[in-house]
């Protein structure tokens, strides 16, 4: 070997002995640098720094590797050392969490979307572009928590993800959005499941469907599916779960519960925590596939009083008449905040609008994110909690009318909205949800000083800086949040995922009533001749039902208009049966029909004929008249009201869908003596007392696929499902019940002899005896 060629080889070794351990590849759009034992990086436009060989990014662009770029580090120290360093502007917008962005931008529902000045139709802009709106919460009031709601399709939301990574990696700090959402992976009745084959995500029952699995290792499987899917459409916190004890029945938001007993709600919100925020192999159960679980609705919404909803300021109190505050606590004392995985605690609460009414010692009644009873001497010094705490959407805006869906400032509607904010830090939350602005929080923090120094009002932002940047650091979003869009098409809905969440969907599904073993009705059945026996399917009648016109979300708009339709697609049923035209021509009758849907217990015309504005809510078909509600509210007062009695006692209303009664009773008459199984879908414990007379089977479903329905009518698939509630008995123990006591009611008992209580239900065998309602039922 002569000198030259040896110089070269020595200088090759030397460079592989000596020189950086990692190599850069092009993305779409950004930069990745993949290092031998080391993190992958993704940027756009950071400078890089080499460090013992090691690549890190240089986010601040100060030419010097700060404590918080080094990936080496714990995530504490990194969290604490880039807090020092921001300005209060900039903590300011770490506690802002933005309105719903939907992508692309609408220019209506919750907020308008443009794209410069247009809308989005209008724009010629690309899906994945930037609003102006998100530009200027982004660049001007330094926000990083991002509330995303629909997408039009992962490889989109992967691109805006990384349009909005670009744009934040280039200010300030560099410091990367932290996106979210709330829960997403609920079916549609109508989706169709195909064996091996992709979606836009996973579906899956409603979480009081996965309640009803009685399963906490289905929901930890749930979790670890969505958080895949979630990281793939770039969404590292989720707004989930809910694990508020729904001790109310007629309250709106039950089915977005584990139901109403303690036990199985605390070990289901384990189950949901540990699987979202876990990545297998980590040291600390952080990593790429983690998300930030936000648990809610400390310290619990289950308790409105007659079932109103603390969205509205008619539903703002939750009354604990029986005594069972604790009851509530159970769910996040004992399961998000003590988990079996190594993340240890879900990391964020969100305190739910309601005012705990005679809760705080001091008398003081106001929403919870104001209570400094509530967040601090509670949640975190009594049961230690130290993470995030974020408010409840628009809680600091003025409410105009008790009936309007608009600022939920219960307790403190004399404030200004900065003084607003000041008490919510006060109480010791750290992030705003649903406010874009970081006006209203430099006035706190000036509010701060004025009272305490600044010292004590910096160290008091500063905390709340740690807190925040921790979820970020933890997940990884400061290393790598960059996306590549093929992938994201691919983990979002892939067939496995579809697969896991169809069968959840049938394991969700109660049979509540199966006289004389009507079900199965196998789908196949063999008719005999002199000279064959043939298999034929059997013939299913399925009636057309009235769909009435309904208020949408919140009351914010109305419906479809009222119409009449078939209930399932008749292709899908011929996959199973052979349809008929007539219930002459059947062999049994499929009656899908809704729960009894009522009104939200507000009404203005009552208000206007001189009545106080409050109704009942109703959970059965035939008008409803309340005698045997209370005679006094609980709770009461408010300054748009001259009294504090929120007594509805006396009053009558309906529901809008009476005709599902009037259904099953006809379909009844027109069939004879032939089987009559109905399908109900449920999202709260109703009375479903006048139907079942009407029923050989009845099947209770909490958002299932029509597909799945049928997989149990015909006997592909036995029910194992139980209920996570009870069924009450008729209105009268709904009435007498106690907002925040669990199993308190009088259950609804059939034909068979069965009470329909907590965890009953039903297989081919009968009465359902299992480990699960060993563990379980009271």
């Amino acid at each position: 070997m002569n000198r030259k060629t040896y110089s070269a080889l020595f200088a090759l070794l030397l460079l592989a002995a000596c020189g950086p351990k990692w190599q850069e590849t092009e993305a779409d759009g950004f930069k990745l640098i993949h290092q031998k034992g080391g993190e992958t990086l993704g940027y756009a436009s950071a400078p890089i720094l080499t460090v013992d060989r090691y690549a890190f990014k240089d986010l601040n662009r100060n030419g010097a590797l700060d404590p918080y770029e080094d990936w080496r580090l714990p995530a504490e120290t990194r969290a604490k050392d880039l807090a020092a360093q921001l300005s209060i502007e900039e903590i300011a917008g770490l506690m802002l969490y933005s309105g719903h962005q939907s992508v692309p931008g609408s220019a209506y529902g919750f907020g308008g979307a443009t794209y410069g000045g247009k809308t989005y139709p209008e724009s010629g802009a690309k899906p994945y572009d930037l609003t102006d709106q998100q530009r200027q919460f982004l660049t001007e009031d330094n926000l990083r928590a991002v509330l995303v709601t629909s997408v039009e399709s992962p490889e989109v939301a992967a691109r805006w993800n990384n349009n909005v990574q670009a744009l934040t990696e280039s200010l300030g700090h560099g410091i990367p959005a932290n996106n979210s959402s709330d829960p997403r992976n609920e079916t549609a009745a109508t989706a169709e499941f195909n064996m091996g084959a992709g979606g836009k995500i996973s579906l899956w029952p409603t979480p009081l469907g996965l309640a009803a699995t009685f399963d906490p290792a289905l929901v930890k499987r749930f979790g670890e599916v969505a958080s895949e899917e979630y990281r793939a459409l770039g969404i590292a916190t989720a707004l989930s779960p809910q694990i508020d004890l729904a001790t109310e029945p007629r309250w709106s938001r039950f089915n977005g519960t584990f139901g109403e007993d303690p036990d199985l709600d605390t070990d289901m919100a384990r189950a949901y925590v540990d699987g979202f925020q876990t990545t297998p192999g980590t040291k600390d159960g952080w990593g790429l596939n983690s998300v930030n679980a936000m648990v809610k609705h400390w310290p619990s919404g289950g308790p409105e009083e007659g079932g109103r909803d603390a969205h509205f300021n008619y539903g703002k109190y939750a009354v604990y008449p029986g005594g069972r505050f604790e009851d509530h606590l159970k769910a996040f004392t004992e399961g998000a905040f003590r988990l079996d995985g190594d993340t240890q605690k879900a990391a964020a609460v969100m305190p739910y609008y309601t005012i705990s009414y005679g809760i705080d010692p001091s008398g003081d009644n106001v929403g919870n994110s104001y209570s400094k009873y509530i967040i601090t001497t509670l949640l975190r010094e009594k049961y230690g909690y130290d993470g995030v705490v974020c408010t409840d959407w628009g809680i600091t805006k003025d409410n105009a009318a008790v009936e309007s869906f608009d600022g939920k400032c219960w307790g403190v509607e004399g404030l200004t909205e900065a003084e607003r904010h000041y008490e919510v830090i006060k109480a010791g939350v750290d992030q705003f949800g649903g406010n874009n602005d970081k006006g209203p929080v430099l006035k706190a923090y000036q509010m701060y000083v004025r009272d305490f120094g600044e010292e004590a009002a910096r160290a008091r932002f500063e905390a709340s800086a740690v807190r925040l940047l921790l979820n970020s650091f933890r997940t990884g979003l400061f290393e790598n949040p960059y996306l590549d869009p093929a992938a994201s098409a691919e983990t979002v809905g892939k067939p496995e995922f579809m697969q896991a969440g169809y069968e959840a969907q049938l394991k969700s599904v109660v049979m509540v009533k199966n006289h004389d073993n009507v079900l199965p009705h196998w789908s196949d059945r063999y008719e005999t001749t002199e000279n064959d026996c043939n298999r034929v399917k059997a013939k299913v009648f399925v009636p057309q039902r009235y769909y009435p016109q309904m208020p949408g979300m919140f009351g914010l708009s109305m419906g479809a208009p009222s119409h009449w339709d078939y209930p399932v697609d008749k292709a899908l049923v011929e996959k199973y049966f052979e349809w008929a035209e007539t219930p002459e021509e059947a062999d049994f009758a499929l009656v899908m029909v809704q729960e009894p849907q009522a009104g939200s217990g507000y009404d203005v015309n009552d208000r206007k004929k001189g009545g106080n504005g409050y109704v009942p809510i109703s959970l059965q078909y035939r008008p409803y008249k309340a005698v045997h509600a209370r005679d006094a509210s609980v709770a009461g007062g408010d300054p748009k009201e001259d009294f504090t009695n929120r007594t509805y006692k006396g009053k009558t209303v309906t529901t809008y869908n009476e005709e599902d009664l009037d259904l099953v009773i006809r379909t009844r008459k027109q069939m004879g003596g032939k089987p009559v199984v109905v399908v109900v879908n449920v999202t709260r414990p109703v009375v479903l007392s006048e139907l079942e007379p009407y029923a050989d089977a009845i099947l209770v479903t909490f958002g299932v696929q029509n597909q799945a329905v049928l997989d149990l009518v015909s006997g592909a698939v036995e029910p194992s499902g139980l209920l996570p509630m009870q069924l009450p008995a008729d209105m009268r123990t709904v009435e007498e019940q106690r907002e925040d006591v669990p199993h308190d009611m009088r259950p609804l008992v059939d034909a068979d002899g069965h009470a329909w209580d907590f965890a009953y239900g039903l297989d081919w065998n009968g009465v359902i005896e299992d480990a699960r309602t060993a563990r379980y039922r009271r």
